[in-house]
This record gives C-alpha cells, structure tokens and sequence, in this order.
C-alpha cells in the first residue's frame, strides 16, 4: 500500500536536495544541533514487510549516519552535555545526541556496537509498564490481529463496525483503520482491555511481541551500567499523556522515576512523551514533565535544535532516523534544518 504522506515527504526531501536548497539554506536555518530518535536497530527484523517496518534501521545504517555527521563536524555527546550545550546557545561547535524509545533489545545487541566504535552516547527512554507486561506493544499486537483474522467486529459509537481482512489489501487496509480505532475511538484507559480482547478471540498471544524484542529488567540493568547508556523515563505504561485525565496524566510522569530507581537504583533525568505529536502532548503535558524536575523532555516534532530551545527544554524536537528514509542523502537534508519549517508550518523553533 502507498503511504501518501510518506510519498510527500519524500519528494519535498528530494527536491530540497536536488535543487541545491538544503546547503544553500543550511547556514540560515541549520540550528546548533540535533537530537536523533530511534526505535529498533536490527538486521533481521521479524517482519521485514510489516506496516510497522518503518520503526526499524538496520545497524549498518546507523553506522553510516554517525560516520556522516562526525565527517561533517558533529560531536555526539550525552543527553545530559546536549542540554548545556543548547543552554550555552550552541557554542563548541554542532553537536548531536542519540535517543531510543521503549528499550527493544537491539537497541543493546545491534546498535550499542555500533555506538561503541564511535563513541556515541544513547538515552534508552523505558515504560515499566511495556517491560513488565501490564502495558501492551498494541500496534504490533494490533496487526497481528489482523493477520490472523478474516473479519473483525468492533463496538463503535454507531454500533458495530465490521472490518474485512480476508486479502493482503484489505488487510493492509484494515490494520490503518485498527490503530486509529485504538488510538482515538477506545479511551486510553480501556486500550489493553479492548486490545486484549479481540487478541484471544482471534488466536493471537499477546504478549509474544513483547516478550520477543524488548529488554527484560536484567538486560536494561546490564545495559544501564554501559558508560555511553543513560536510561530515561517513557511514562509508566507508554500512555498518550492528552487523553488522561491531569492526575492520571501527572501519575504516569511522577511515578515512574520511583518505579525505574527501585529497578535500577537511580532516578531518570530525561523523559520522553509516548508518541509525541500534537495529540498526544501540548502545553499541559510540558507543564507536568517540567513539575516533575526532569531536566529535558523530548517530543517527536520534527526539527533541529537552536539557541532559542534554551526556553524550551521540556519540548525538544528530534529528528526521526527510520526505515523511511534510509538514505543518507535524506538525513543530511533533514539536518540542513530546511524540513523543519516545511514539517511545522514555517516555524524555526519546534516545540509543540
């Protein structure tokens, strides 16, 4: 299936490039630095053709982009020297910091002996929650519902709603309409209960994926200790912030820097926003994590880092290094600094 947005982006990618835009624009627009967000760094994904597969780089990917930044001047440095380096308006020269959501176990086993060779710190954010089996992986337990189903039966406002699975397209079709019904039509409270649901009338284990790929407590405790790998703080059970009430909100951003010491014997410093967009956080959400006494927090906007993030270190923008865009051409556009106004409306500073 043709992803339409991903297709824009792609050419307005390729036209920056091709026109000579993104170096001319660079000294304008460039910023001082950025922040690259991963997910999963693995050779041998599961499920090379899943919808999800754009989560996913391969390791010799990963190698290819820090190699290019280093040759262009960045310097990797540790979440903790990036946030006094934007306080410091940038100075020392162009800088970049690595961060992964949700500790899959690649992260320590593929990517970490890519970051060894270069010296390249990471920030691993963590859910408890996904690590401890009360929160789900629901958008690949999600497609897995619907690979195993020839028709699904959700209760809806209007009532119920039948979703044909019976062929490759539809199925592909149906997965879309899957996660947006999870994502907006169930409450956040209800996710697991209704997601869980629909897994065991469908044959599906759902708990398999999680298992399979990410870390287990002694894997993450092993992988704390690692002098280039902080770990961060993801919420409780990886929540879209928005859509809970603010003590419920404020539960899963306070609580789990207790629950992530009683683990690994020392508190976070540096949270992320699950999911990360204009629905899933805003000013209340930033607001919260800046009551907790994080000292940054990071969203998934796109956009590179300026001096004027000073202000703003509780809504740091990243630059998403995925199976998109597996291009090394394309990152350099997109660490030009000439996507960020095109992806949030002309604004220079990303926040939310």
């Amino acid at each position: 299936m043709i992803d339409g947005g991903e297709a824009i982006r792609k050419l307005a990618l390729n036209v920056a490039r091709y026109t000579g835009l993104a170096p001319l624009a660079r000294p304008f627009v460039g910023g001082i630095g950025a922040i690259l967000m991963l997910h999963r760094v693995t050779a041998t994904p599961e499920k090379p053709q899943s919808v999800n597969r754009h989560l996913n780089i391969a390791p010799t990917f990963l190698d290819a982009v820090i190699a290019d930044m280093k040759a262009d001047g960045y310097v990797f440095v540790s979440m903790d020297e990036a946030v006094e380096r934007i306080k410091a308006g940038g100075k020392g020269g162009r800088f970049a910091t690595i961060t992964a959501d949700d500790a899959y176990r690649d992260n320590m086993t593929e990517a970490l002996p890519v970051l060894e060779k270069h010296g390249a710190p990471i920030t691993i954010y963590v859910a408890p929650g996904l690590i401890d089996g009360t929160a789900d992986l629901w958008w690949d337990v999600a497609e897995d519902i619907v690979n195993a189903s020839g028709r699904l039966i959700l209760s809806t406002s209007n009532g119920p709603a039948v979703i044909d699975c019976a062929t490759p397209a539809r199925k592909a079709q149906a997965i879309t309409r899957l996660h947006a019904y999870l994502a907006t039509e169930v409450r956040e409270e209800d996710l697991r209960t209704v997601l869980r649901a629909l897994a065991s009338s469908n044959g599906v284990d759902a708990d398999a994926t999680r298992l399979r790929t990410l870390m287990n407590w002694d894997e993450i405790r092993t992988v704390a200790a690692h002098p280039l790998v902080a770990i961060g703080a993801h919420t409780i059970n990886h929540s879209n912030l928005k859509r809970l009430s603010e003590a419920d909100a404020r539960r899963e951003i306070d609580a789990v820097k207790d629950m992530l010491r009683a683990e690994l014997g020392s508190e976070p410093l540096h949270f992320a926003y699950p999911y990360g967009y204009a629905s899933a956080v805003g000013c209340r959400e930033v607001g919260f994590a800046r009551d907790a006494g994080y000292v940054s927090a990071v969203t998934t906007r796109h956009g590179v880092l300026r001096a004027e993030h000073a202000g703003f270190l509780h809504a740091l923008p990243r630059i998403s290094i995925n199976g998109r865009y597996q291009n090394l051409a394309h990152v350099r556009t997109m660490l030009s600094g000439v996507t960020t106004p095109l992806a949030n409306a002309g604004k220079m500073v990303v926040t939310i």
